[in-house]
């Protein structure tokens, strides 16, 4: 394996995506390189985690592996900030000569790099891979649009609550098995203990709030094949929509203090003894682990509306993909699967606490990690993604979910006229999208 590329490269990337801004990438017409050498050298974009090095080991060997597989093939791994992934992957679509091979992508990233022309059809690739059977459902559908698919899932990650067992006990509360359950522990534990959030929410935390949308039969948007309309403010959504913001307020998370809460907040807010309960990923239980309550603290399904229910999460994640431009077509897939593999997946989660994509896997993992198993359930139960539209980039990056929560939670707007001017906003977006 060779060292990751220069800097120069990526500077000359970053230029290329400035003098192309105003123009479509080059390979939009639908049409790839043409080429498929077996020989010569693959460059592979991942994403930079915040303790890299065990990510990087475990792609070593999966990278070690493909090389050996394939005599005059090798591969060169560059590890890019995910903060700048969207001004590098658009200079990689514009330069093809200089672009990668395969890359890795947020998965809510996959419609618009589709309509940009910039990631290959694997669709028969993928069917033939005798892995991909076991690909959970919805992670399937986080690398496929207009029913093709575009790369392979690398980890899924949802969240569950997190709760106190401390607190709990001293207060002698069980976990709710309801939402209206949620409400009503929350409140009484802030009302026994003021200097607690019974359950730390954000206003600026859109997937900690989607699950109560969805419990309550609401929907972001409804469509398919990019072409959608948005649905926040159906009766639905809207119910669920005055379930999550009824959890700001002096009985709970004071708006003052929480409307402008991420989702990272909530889970610090939590991990240093702040509140009673938050909404976290699989993904935050390091830090969590790292907090104040290690040893004072457990994790269950977020309930739905009736006991015994889950809410829907949003499955989250990153996906593997190839390259239309790629001159290696053939190496470049082959190396896709190895890096998204089922023994990759489980070296990723032992290395990184990574959720694997494949169903056998992550029951697997859960029999090896308590943890594991409440998170697993949840997505055993089913879980939701946003709409697969490239419009989703400009709704996300627009803050329109996070707007309306704000607006709702601060008094400047009920919930029907918050919901309504989000719905327009979405509508303008998925218009624009085409």
């Amino acid at each position: 394996m060779k060292l990751s590329a220069p800097a120069t490269r990526l500077a000359a990337l970053l230029l290329a995506a400035l003098t192309a801004a105003s123009c479509a990438p080059r390979t939009a017409d639908g049409s790839g390189s043409g080429k498929d050498e077996k020989t010569g050298t693959l460059r592979v974009w991942l994403f930079q985690e915040v303790d890299n090095k065990p990510k990087e080991q475990v792609v070593d060997r999966a990278v070690t592996a493909f090389e050996k597989a394939h005599d005059g093939a090798d591969v060169t791994v560059d590890y890019i900030p995910v903060e700048t992934r969207a001004q590098r992957v658009k200079a990689a679509f514009n330069d093809p000569k200089s672009a990668p091979d395969v890359i890795e992508y947020g998965n809510t990233d996959t419609a618009g790099y589709v309509k940009d022309g910039g990631l290959a059809d694997v669709t028969q690739d993928f069917t033939a891979w005798s892995e991909s059977k076991d690909t959970d459902p919805t992670a399937r559908q986080s690398v496929t649009v207009d029913g093709r698919v575009y790369g392979a899932p690398y980890f899924v990650g949802v969240r569950a609550l997190y709760y106190r067992t401390d607190v709990f006990e001293e207060l002698g509360l069980q976990p709710p098995k309801t939402l209206a359950q949620l409400v009503e522990t929350a409140r009484a534990v802030h009302a026994a203990r003021p200097g607690l959030y019974g359950l730390a929410v954000g206003g600026a935390y859109t997937y900690g709030a989607l699950p109560f949308i969805w419990a309550h039969g609401g929907e972001l948007a409804v469509g398919s094949g990019g072409s959608y309309s948005a649905a926040v403010d159906g009766t639905a959504a809207r119910a669920g929509i005055s379930a999550y913001t009824s959890l700001f307020g002096n009985g709970n998370c004071p708006a003052a203090k929480c409307a402008e809460m991420g989702g990272n907040d909530t889970v610090t807010a939590f991990a240093a003894g702040k509140a009673a309960m938050a909404i976290g990923g699989d993904f935050s239980h390091q830090a969590v682990e790292a907090g104040k309550v290690k040893g004072k603290y457990a994790v269950v399904p977020l309930p739905g509306l009736k006991e015994g229910e889950i809410a829907p999460a949003f499955a989250g994640g990153n996906n593997i993909g190839v390259l239309k431009s790629t001159a290696h077509r053939s190496l470049a897939v082959d190396l896709m699967e190895r890096l998204a593999s089922k023994r990759t997946q489980q070296e990723l989660f032992d290395a990184m606490g990574f959720l694997p994509t494949f169903t056998d896997v992550r029951e697997q993992v859960a029999r090896e990690e308590p943890f594991v198993e409440p998170f697993v359930r949840t997505l055993a139960a089913g879980t939701r993604f946003v709409p697969v539209s490239p419009a989703w980039a400009r709704i996300d990056a627009s803050l329109v979910l996070p707007t309306m929560f704000q607006e709702i939670v601060s008094g400047k707007k009920d919930v029907r006229a918050a919901s309504a001017e989000a719905a327009k906003k979405m509508n303008d977006a998925f218009g624009s999208a085409g």
